[in-house]
C-alpha cells in the first residue's frame, strides 16, 4: 500500500506562484482532490496539480460587447 505523502497550504502555494489564503479557498472548495483538513491545517497530497484558474474562458468563446451583431 502506497503512503501519501502531504504539503502545507504554505508549501502549496510557494511551489504553485499563487497566495496562501488561494490555496486554503481552493481547499475550501474542494478543488483540490485528496485534500484533507487536520486541525485548522490542509493537508495536499505532495503530486496534486494547480487547479485551473476558472476565472477566464478559452479565447474563442468570448463575445466582443463592442461588435455590432
Amino acid at each position: 500500500m502506497k503512503m501519501l505523502e502531504y504539503i502545507s497550504a504554505p508549501e502549496a502555494a510557494k511551489k504553485w506562484g499563487i497566495s496562501e489564503r488561494r490555496v486554503q479557498k481552493l481547499c475550501e472548495e474542494n478543488r483540490i482532490p485528496g485534500v484533507a483538513k487536520f486541525s485548522r491545517m490542509w493537508l495536499i497530497p505532495k503530486d496534486a496539480e494547480k487547479p485551473a484558474d476558472g476565472r477566464f474562458k478559452k479565447r474563442g468563446d468570448r463575445v466582443d460587447k463592442n461588435c455590432d451583431m
